[in-house]
């Protein structure tokens, strides 16, 4: 796009809210520079010069270029939530489509990311909590109840994508590894439910998702298991699943 300003996106391997942002980049074809930020090792920097909350994804917009453990200009505007960036960049690359024109196709695709924010819960709890695998798979029903018969969520690929399918895709990930605190009997429960016909229309959609050139670029699967690995690890240890969330007791270390 002419006239584009510089773009900086911070970025965790491991953070589905991070590959959102990815991906929309990737489909818009931006270019753009990345600063990669360990989650489980956070270096202080981050927090004092860049974003306070020390939440990621962040996206710079404008400004020189910038390296790690340096401040945003006053000039670059500082972006973060992610549904908000993805928001910005369908407006900053109108070419792209990264939302539908037809306004019914628009409010279908805004809907359906904000029933994922409500779905994040239940894959939480599955996953950290201990919550029984039928708290995440009547999650995914409902999302799964959302989508049209074929293809993407709003027709052709949208942001509403990207909201979900950094989520999907670490889940199944998850599931057939093992990566979670949930006893190992819960989780085959939920692998079977999910590679069941119960959920063949979701497994068709996550499979096209995949097949995009925009998830070959953002997904680096092993990376994303190696840190799962740890994040569960940690857990069992001290009850810490992120800055902003803790047991007050850890977890025993076998079941």
């Amino acid at each position: 796009m002419t006239g584009q300003k510089r773009i900086t996106l911070y970025v965790a391997v491991d953070s589905p809210f991070v590959h959102r942002v990815r991906l929309a980049l990737e489909e818009a074809k931006a270019t753009y520079n990345i600063i990669w930020i360990d989650l489980l090792n956070k270096p202080d920097w981050y927090q004092k010069k860049v974003n306070p909350t020390g939440r990621i994804p962040v996206l710079v917009y404008g400004g020189p270029e910038l390296h790690e453990d340096e401040e945003p200009s006053p000039e670059a505007e500082i972006l973060t939530e992610s549904l908000v960036i993805l928001e910005f960049l369908a407006d900053v690359f109108p070419d792209a489509r990264l939302l539908p024109t037809d306004p019914i196709l628009r409010a279908r695709a805004r809907l359906f990311s904000q029933t994922v924010e409500t779905t994040l819960q239940p894959f939480f709890s599955f996953i950290f909590l201990d919550a029984p695998a039928e708290t995440v798979l009547s999650a995914l029903e409902n999302l799964q109840s959302m989508l049209p018969p074929t293809g993407f969520v709003a027709g052709d690929w949208s942001i509403a994508d990207a909201a979900f399918v950094p989520i999907l895709i670490r889940l199944e990930l998850y599931l057939k590894n093992g990566l979670g605190a949930f006893k190992p009997e819960v989780g085959k429960e939920a692998l079977e439910a999910f590679e069941s016909p119960r959920f063949a229309r979701l497994r068709q959609y996550l499979e096209d998702n995949k097949a995009r050139p925009s998830m070959a670029k953002t997904f680096e699967e092993d990376q994303v298991a190696e840190k799962m690995k740890q994040r569960v690890e940690r857990f069992r240890k001290t009850g810490i699943v992120n800055g902003f969330f803790r047991l007050p007791r850890a977890l025993p270390t076998s079941e």
